[in-house]
This record gives structure tokens, C-alpha cells and sequence, in this order.
């Protein structure tokens, strides 16, 4: 695939980018290598002043940042504000709790004294996906970088200014040369890349086939991974559900950034008792909408981030119908041009089906009724993911113990899976291992040293 922005709105090639020779990687890799053997020995206050500056660049360009977004992937513009904002308190998040994190771990022994030290352990690989090319990269970089660890970028091939913008903030923030490194190149020189010894930890977030690729390398040199993946998160409705708040969470659920989220409530489980009603209401909220350039504040509905991606969603939607799905709205192409899917709600999904078992990343929502509470939790976990999930009932104590029986790595209690700089991020399954944001991020790539003193 080139390294090239191509406007989804359009399909039209704006810039297209050279990947890096070998001879100039090797010298990227040499600056990251002596920038860390500095950096692991920073005070963390140095460190978070470093993050805060970002995160105050990141809100001081928000319109400019923002911009590249949308030009890049197409995101309505006012979600690729919401996306800098939410990167830039990533980032302020572990400037301002790091120092605690960090600290000493006391442990209990029988005699003597020990604790635990969190120490940095070299350059850190960050594969990142193009669906948040801002936010996904902060979740590994803050942590890191605030710990000690320094970090190399491979980006997705379609955001290459976004990527190339990230490694400028933190070289306007005061950054010193290899703590930050950008590597425009191809997903081919990944494992190569894992073959280097001062590279000590490698991170995905994108599909299953990468993060297999990406896990394999790693565990062939001896590296620690973390992989985030696919996803294909249940939204459930119980019968004493709000069902108004299940429609509006669904929507942004569902549909926010087209539908291009691993966390995207791709199927909508709802009892009977309130499936009817819940399926009504969301139709008529996503219909009729205003389908224009992602740039315009008064578009509702953009382009997907390319044209492959379009037609790959339109593709699963036709051979789910091939094969019995009913679709209630949408389903199609939209006639114009660039990379517009409509907004799609399909029903009558049986096992087998493209649309059962396969993660459908766009604004595509399958929809299920069924009749009992346990029902729901089967189906729920009838999936080969387990990333997120939600649970909506007005009895909380009965949502909460819904939740504890889906197999997944998140549960959201009447709301949608979100992200949040205090909340793990992470799944189970076929959606990959590790954790990203919270205390628990700052940890997965640090050392766990035990010093112990005896009496």
C-alpha cells in the first residue's frame, strides 16, 4: 500500500510520501537508542513537563490538527476536535499522575524489606491504525515516554501527515532528537524490525491478521506485545431498560466516526419486551440524515476512510442478504462520489452468516431480539471477540451481574463503550491481550524489578 494522503471525500491523491531507506532507519534507530539511554534516566517531572507541552500544543492547534484529520481519513470534523481533545487529556493524564505510578511498590515478606521499582526498558514499537491517527498513538506514547521508554512510530500508510505531525509536536514541545521517531515505511519491514535488540517492546492496534503477524515476530525474538484488535461488542437491552437512553447511546455507539471503531456496538441485542419500540426509535434517528463533506459542521454523514473500505463493508452487507439477513435501512453504496456507505440496520442473522460472524467496521448495525436474560447472554458471547460491551438496565445490581457473564474486556453500564484516560482499555479472545491508559498502561512495557533488603 503507498504511503499517501487520499481525501475519502473525494478518493483524490493529495500527497504521496517516500518510505525511508534501510541506511536511514539504522540512523533513526541510533538516535532512539542514545535518546533512551538519556531519557530512562530523566526525572519524571521532566518527563511529564514534556507531555503537558504537548498536550497544550495539541489544544493551542486543535482547528489545524483536527483538519489533517478529516483530510486524511474523512471524520466529521467536529469528532476530529473531539479526538485532539481526547488525545491532549491522554497526555495530560499521565503528566499529571506518573510521579505517582511510579512509585515504589511495597510488598508484604517475612522478613526483611522488599518493593517493586517500575524501570524503563528501551525503545518501544508502536504499530497504530488509521481510525484515530491521534488518539490510538497518545494511549501508547504518553505512558511510555513519561516512564523512560522512548518510541518509534509505524503508522497506517493513509495518515502519513497525521503521523509526521505527532513527531513535530513533540519536537516543538522541547523533545530531545529519537524520543519521538516517525517511520514512514510498509507493514513488510515490521519483522525485521523485531529482529533489532534495542527494540524491547512491539504494540498493534488494527486487525487480526496483523496483530498474529506482529505477536509472531515478537515471540520469535523474545519481545513483549500488547495487541488491541477487532471487536464486535454487544449492546444489550434488558426488558426494564431506558430504552430512549439505549437509542441516543446506540447511535454514538454504533454510528460515531462512521462505524470505524473496534469498540462499535456492532451488535444490538434487545429483549422482546422493548425490541420494537428500541428498533423504531433508533431507525427514525438515523434516518433522513445529511450526508455531505466531512469539513461542513452541518454534515451528519461522511465518507468511510477510503474506497476500499467502503466497498468492503458493501460487500459483507451483500453476502450477508445473500445468505437471509433482512436489511431494515440502508445497505447500499451512496451515489455519489467518494467512500459513502449508508447508515445500515440488518436483522434475521443466523449463525453462519458473514454479518454473525465477521466484524463489519463500518456504520453497519446487526440487530437481534430475544427472549430471555440468559438468551442474550449467550449471544453476547457467541463471538470469537472480546473487546467491549454495554449492558442497559434500570436495575443496576442486574446490569452489573449481566455484565460479569459476558466474556469481554470491558463492560460499559448504560452507556456506550468509551475510552478515558483512568479507564483500562483492553480485551480477551480474539481481540488481543494487554491494557492501554490507566495505571495499568504505564506499566505493560515497564520492568517489574523487585529489590528486597534483608534484616
Amino acid at each position: 500500500m503507498p504511503i499517501q494522503t487520499t481525501n475519502p471525500y473525494n478518493n483524490k491523491v493529495v500527497k504521496t510520501f517516500e518510505e525511508i531507506s534501510d541506511d536511514q532507519l539504522e540512523k533513526k534507530l541510533g538516535k532512539a537508542d542514545k535518546a533512551y539511554r538519556s531519557w530512562k534516566n530523566t526525572d519524571v517531572k521532566e518527563r511529564a513537563q514534556l507531555l503537558q507541552k504537548v498536550a497544550d500544543l495539541m489544544r493551542q492547534k486543535k482547528t489545524e490538527l483536527s483538519k489533517l484529520i478529516t483530510l486524511e481519513m474523512g471524520k466529521l470534523i467536529a469528532q476530529s476536535e473531539s479526538e485532539i481533545e481526547m488525545c491532549a487529556s491522554v497526555y495530560e493524564y499521565y503528566a499529571q499522575n506518573a510521579a505517582e505510578f511510579l512509585k515504589d511498590k511495597p510488598m508484604k515478606v517475612k522478613s526483611g524489606k522488599a518493593f517493586v521499582r517500575l524501570t524503563p526498558t528501551g525503545i518501544i514499537l508502536a504499530v497504530e491504525p488509521w481510525n484515530y491517527p491521534f488518539n490510538q498513538v497518545a494511549r501508547l506514547a504518553a505512558p511510555n515516554i513519561v516512564g523512560g521508554n522512548v518510541l518509534i512510530l509505524k503508522h497506517a500508510s493513509n495518515v502519513p501527515q497525521c503521523a509526521a505531525m505527532i513527531e513535530q509536536l513533540f519536537k516543538e514541545a522541547g523533545a530531545p532528537d529519537g524520543i519521538f521517531t516517525n517511520l514512514p515505511m510498509g507493514p513488510k519491514r515490521i519483522a525485521k524490525l523485531a529482529e533489532d535488540q534495542r527494540i524491547t517492546g512491539m504494540s498493534l492496534t488494527g486487525s487480526e491478521k496483523a496483530g498474529s503477524s506482529l505477536a509472531e515476530a515478537a515471540g520469535k525474538n523474545l519481545k513483549k506485545s500488547v495487541l488491541e484488535l477487532g471487536g464486535s461488542d454487544a449492546f444489550v437491552i434488558l426488558d426494564d431498560a431506558d430504552v430512549d437512553l439505549a437509542v441516543e447511546k446506540a447511535v454514538l455507539g454504533r454510528f460515531n466516526n462512521m462505524g470505524q471503531a473496534c469498540t462499535s456496538s456492532k451488535r444490538l441485542i434487545a429483549m422482546e419486551k422493548v425490541a420494537d419500540e428500541f428498533l423504531q426509535k433508533l431507525i427514525s434517528k438515523i434516518e433522513n440524515l445529511k450526508v455531505g463533506d466531512p469539513m461542513d459542521r452541518d454534515t451528519q454523514i461522511g465518507p468511510l476512510s477510503s474506497e476500499d473500505a467502503a466497498k468492503k463493508v458493501a460487500k459483507q452487507v451483500s453476502d450477508s442478504v445473500q445468505q437471509g439477513a433482512k436489511v431494515l435501512i440502508g445497505g447500499k453504496r451512496i451515489k455519489r462520489e467518494g467512500a459513502f456507505m449508508e447508515f445500515t440496520i440488518l436483522t434475521d442473522i443466523k449463525p453462519g452468516m458473514v454479518a454473525y460472524g465477521e466484524e463489519i467496521f463500518g456504520p453497519v448495525a446487526s440487530f437481534y431480539k430475544v427472549k430471555t436474560e440468559q438468551a442474550a447472554i449467550d449471544l453476547a458471547n457467541d463471538t470469537g471477540y472480546g473487546l467491549g460491551g454495554s449492558v442497559f438496565s434500570k436495575d443496576t445490581e442486574r446490569a452489573v451481574r449481566v455484565a460479569s457473564q459476558i466474556d469481554t474486556g470491558m463492560v460499559f453500564i448504560n452507556q456506550n463503550v468509551a475510552s478515558q484516560p483512568d479507564l483500562p482499555f483492553g480485551g480477551t479472545k480474539r481481540s488481543g491481550y494487554g491494557r492501554e491508559l490507566s495505571a495499568l498502561g504505564i506499566e505493560e512495557f515497564m520492568n517489574r524489578k523487585l529489590i528486597y533488603i534483608p534484616e
